[in-house]
């Protein structure tokens, strides 16, 4: 018999680590090749890896909530011949597919195993925020068994380094705005974890060690106060912010600190656009399709993106460039049992109204079941967002980071509105539009939100844009 060491394989579309969300099997359970052994999350989805080789489960190298980086040992298998060699596997690229996260437990195992360093989970293109990750999710899991990165004197002069530091992607992002060599930053957050925190403070020299000037002592400054713990009383629980709802965690945090948002609220007397749904329902329904005024509204949007192209980009703050795309890729955001989730409708400048209300259907139902594509999330544009009949009246969106504008489609209320002079009953929108002020200014806003309204109060104007 041999040690087989299995290692988190590469699953393409630059995704570089994952997070462990359910373990299908234990230790001591024998596996077949190809048997699912984990469900395991990355930037764009929630895929199921397979064993590589039959065997018996040995080892697993994490608990559920751990992230751990493409190429790290995954699991350790006992398998037949080898002469008692170990293998290793895992840099080739391994056939995943998409799965839902379960509720379930992981699998049982006589002891669980204490989870190999790793980078946190870097997240999409989409907003990977994740500031108070390491203090705010570790304060929850402090009890997880994990193994500290090797520490050593750098340089001989006694300062601390780690050659395989333990960061937050927003983290890792500081430290290079910062210019801050995370190998030598002293960690403070659970099982060795980096902190921004402790970024900010060795940017400042609090955390850093420094010669004296003697030349054979070393200083240290005073490193920042950790962030304060809420107060518990009797009957508190603690949650794991893990999964899906750590994506979304990690997201606005990063989109809120650095987007400079500013929001422009316009309202939408929408009384055409219900008589024109109305008119063209049942033929819809024909077709199979149960027309709702999304598809409407997103082909006001992409009109309105063409006649603004800078509210159709992304920034890109590490070479400080804006990215004006060439497809109008409009992200949908669902919201589901696991978490915000933002699957993209594809080319929908290109894309008829029905065919828009099908894929949005489409999208939507995966996205509930925890059955996303990759190839559906990620690489969005431009991101509306709507809480359909909970939409209430006014709403301040966050910017789906890279992006520099979202659109926020409220609940159409009846009001009273002033037509031609008089009083009259109104089906209004209050849109919500917030934009990214750093590359956005404000009348670029106002221009985009006034072409959107108008298409929207007088949708046969849609007619002059349609592919």
């Amino acid at each position: 018999m041999s040690k087989f060491e299995f290692k988190l394989p590469d699953i393409g579309e630059g995704v570089s680590e994952g997070e462990i969300v359910n373990w299908l099997v234990g230790v001591g359970d024998g596996v077949k090749e190809d048997q699912d052994l984990v469900e395991v999350m990355t930037d764009k989805a929630t895929v199921t890896i397979g064993a590589p080789k039959a065997g018996k489960v040995t080892e697993l190298k994490g608990e559920v909530g751990d992230v751990i980086p493409v190429g790290q040992i995954l699991v350790v298998l006992e398998v037949d011949g080898g002469g008692g060699a170990r293998e290793s596997a895992g840099s080739a690229p391994a056939e995943a597919k998409p799965a839902a996260p379960k509720a379930a437990a992981p699998a049982a195992s006589s002891k669980p195993a204490a989870p190999s360093p790793a980078a946190p989970l870097r997240a999409p293109d989409a907003a990977l925020p994740e500031e108070t990750k390491a203090s705010a999710v570790g304060d929850i899991k402090e009890d997880l068994p994990g193994m500290a990165p090797s520490a050593s004197a750098g340089s001989g002069n006694g300062s601390y380094f780690s050659e395989k530091p333990l960061a937050a992607p927003a983290t890792r992002k500081l430290a290079r705005e910062l210019d801050v060599d995370l190998r030598k930053v002293q960690p403070s957050g659970p099982n060795q974890r980096v902190t921004r925190e402790d970024v900010e403070a060795h940017a400042r020299g609090g955390a850093a060690a420094k010669p004296a000037k003697s030349g054979s002592e070393v200083t240290h400054a005073p490193a920042a106060a950790p962030l304060a713990r809420p107060a518990e009383a009797r009957g508190d629980q603690r949650v794991p912010i893990r999964g899906m709802r750590r994506r979304v965690f990690e997201n606005m945090a990063r989109s809120k600190r650095t987007a400079a948002h500013f929001t422009y609220f316009e309202e939408a007397e929408v009384s055409a656009l219900i008589a024109l749904r109305d008119r063209i329902k049942p033929y819809a329904e024909a077709e199979g399709v149960k027309l709702n005024f999304l598809p409407l509204i997103i082909k006001a949007v992409v009109a309105a993106l063409r006649k603004n192209p800078t509210l159709n980009a992304l920034v890109d703050d590490e070479k400080g460039e804006l990215v004006l795309k060439s497809t109008y890729d409009i992200g949908i955001a669902v919201a589901t049992d696991n978490g915000l989730i933002v699957p993209v409708l594809r080319a929908a400048d290109q894309m008829a109204i029905l065919d828009i209300s099908r894929e949005i259907d489409r999208l939507s139902n995966e996205a509930r079941q925890g059955k996303s594509r990759r190839e559906d999330l990620g690489g969005s544009s431009f991101t509306v967002t709507s809480l359909g009949k909970l939409g209430g009246s006014f709403a301040t969106p966050v910017i789906n980071y890279p992006e520099v504008g979202i659109l926020y489609v409220p609940q159409i209320k009846q009001k009273p509105v002033v037509k031609d002079g008089q009083i009259v009953v109104g089906n209004v929108m209050n849109l919500g539009l917030s934009f990214d002020h750093r590359v956005i200014d404000g009348h670029t806003g106002a221009s985009f939100a006034q072409d959107v309204v108008g298409m929207l109060q007088d949708p046969d104007r849609l007619l002059l844009h349609l592919r």
